[in-house]
């Protein structure tokens, strides 16, 4: 609520004037249509706040898109009333049904995959996978987006949300979306999740590296976070990049390839010295996509299709 009357471009620097609202009944002069619910609460819950929110977006005539665990066609009481309004409810975290076993497909993949990594959750994982694709895209390249989170699913119209998925069945998931691609792509880009280096969402990371059997990696992380989400010290960036290439070595020769970096914290003056530090010491192409544009990554990128 302390940013009620704000506009996307003046808290985040970009969007416009989309405004910042205190609740649904502030937007009803703006006739909205549909109501997303953006939020990622732990666990996927949704609060009494979000439920009462729901509800008289729907008796306006809204339909909903859903990004939580909990599966809104799944609540009796927004089922009901959905269907009462003739109001259409997506759930984008739904799992596929029947679920996809993995059949070992990459060995014979002949399109290169490019997984985006982390050092850490919220470390612009899903940002760097979407401006990749689009920048490369504005160079002529056919490129496909893997979306593996609900805000991937929603930005590119599909995916999967393999933190919903059955662990079983999370790299099968993966590869069966990296087999339908189109034949003609030059690079599949997909979007990572967790960190392989956070207590909470490893599992999940690991059964996407395997999924997407990754011939590059590119890695985000934030240069001014000490500790993790989960309130953990911090692994470099060298020991999370180890980590990843130990784990696919004994399937192929994956590597790094580029590191994008979540400068907002920083200075303009710190985030640039920065950037070129990390670049010097890598020796793989570094910038701020947002902040700064392609820098060297996206040279580094194009030259690999």
């Amino acid at each position: 609520n302390t940013k009620v009357g704000e506009t996307a471009h003046s808290e985040l620097g970009y969007g416009g004037n989309i405004p910042v609202v205190e609740s649904f009944d502030s937007c009803l002069a703006s006739n909205p249509d549909t109501l997303v619910i953006g939020s990622a609460s732990q666990g996927g819950f949704i609060s009494n706040e979000f439920r009462k929110e729901i509800i008289k977006a729907i008796e306006f005539g809204c339909d909903i898109i859903s990004g939580m665990h909990h599966f809104l066609n799944a609540d009796k009481e927004i089922r009901e009333l959905a269907k009462k309004h003739n109001i259409t409810l997506t759930d984008l975290r739904r799992p596929p049904e029947p679920a996809n076993f993995p059949k070992g497909s990459w060995k014979n993949r002949q399109i290169p995959v490019l997984l985006i990594v982390g050092t850490d959750c919220d470390s612009g994982k899903m940002t760097t996978a979407w401006e990749v694709a689009k920048r490369l895209r504005n160079r002529g390249k056919k490129v496909e987006f893997i979306g593996t989170g609900q805000t991937g699913i929603l930005l590119s119209g599909k995916g999967v949300p393999i933190d919903a998925v059955k662990a079983d069945f999370m790299a099968g998931e993966i590869e069966k979306l990296l087999d339908e691609v189109p034949s003609e792509t030059e690079l599949i880009i997909v979007e990572g999740q967790g960190s392989l280096t956070n207590q909470y969402y490893a599992g999940v990371t690991l059964g996407l590296l395997h999924g997407a059997m990754p011939d590059y990696m590119l890695m985000t992380h934030d240069p001014a976070r000490p500790l993790d989400v989960t309130d953990y010290p911090m692994s470099s960036i060298r020991e999370v990049m180890n980590l990843h290439l130990d784990l696919m070595k004994n399937f192929k020769q994956s590597k790094f390839v580029g590191i994008n970096l979540l400068t907002v914290a920083l200075s303009e003056e710190d985030a640039m010295s920065k950037i070129d530090s990390i670049q010097k010491e890598y020796g793989i192409g570094t910038t701020d996509l947002i902040r700064f544009g392609d820098g060297t990554l996206i040279d580094s990128l194009e030259e690999l299709i």
